[in-house]
């Protein structure tokens, strides 16, 4: 379909080793795009970028000073174009778990507002100028249906990221929309892409499974390509007009 063909289209994909980041850089090379995946993992990047199609890797901690900054540079100085999507994705819980809130650790507090939010704002910061220059673009982040109420997972931190990113891709969708950009989130359900949704599920036991199936319209948990597919519409001509909005991928919860 036109509408879906990205040749030409760089797109930049952060969390690209596994889980949605991984669907979402093989569906875009697979359209055409030339993509740039980064993670903190060189070895799943390499696993990623086996597809047909253009994926160039990177692996990069976002949280480390400058480093989004960097990537965006060295993606557009190889592209020779600026970052036409933005697929921001990276983020997680860090390998941490529920506590109460007074045993939680100001440093577990900041670890997980730094991947799931701030690296979010500073890689918006770091493509806006060239977006602006080329008069268009497309921020699409990962947020997560812990960013519109409490989180299954208990952590105070995930859940005020993920609203705060909501937020941030809301405030970016006004102040970039008249420069042709837009800003949207993804926000998705359950799904088991990574180690930390599989150990989540796991940890309910059966009937804690039975009654999350039971609270899905579809009665099924959704896949990491169903994630890919909403990016890559927020991304397509099919959604011009749609701007600061969440699209929540989850089966009907």
């Amino acid at each position: 379909m036109k509408d879906y063909d990205f040749a030409g289209t760089v797109v930049a994909v952060t969390g690209a080793g596994h889980g949605f980041g991984r669907a979402i850089a093989q569906s875009f090379a697979a359209l055409g795009a030339q993509v740039y995946a980064t993670d903190l993992s060189a070895e799943e990047l390499e696993e990623t970028a086996d597809h047909p199609g253009a994926i160039h890797t990177s692996a990069f901690d976002l949280t480390a000073p400058g480093a989004a900054k960097n990537w965006i540079a060295e993606v557009e100085r190889h592209a020779e174009a600026p970052v036409g999507v933005l697929a921001s994705n990276a983020g997680g819980v860090r390998g941490q778990v529920m506590r109460p809130l007074e045993t939680v650790p100001e440093s577990d507090w900041h670890d997980i507002i730094a991947i799931n939010l701030h690296a979010h704002f500073l890689l918006a910061q770091a493509v806006a100028p060239g977006m602006k220059r080329a008069g268009h673009g497309r921020i699409v982040t990962i947020s997560s249906g812990a960013g519109l109420q409490p989180s299954r997972t208990g952590i105070q931190a995930y859940t005020s990221a993920k609203h705060g990113l909501i937020g941030l891709t809301r405030q970016l969708a006004h102040e970039l929309g008249p420069h042709g950009i837009n800003a949207n989130s993804v926000a998705p359900g359950l799904i088991l892409s990574n180690p930390a949704s599989i150990r989540q599920w796991e940890a309910y036991g059966t009937e804690g499974q039975a009654r999350v199936m039971s609270s899905i319209a579809l009665r099924r948990l959704g896949e990491a390509q169903d994630i890919a597919n909403a990016v890559l519409f927020l991304a397509s001509p099919m959604a011009n007009y749609i701007n600061g909005q969440v699209l929540s991928v989850d089966g009907g919860k």
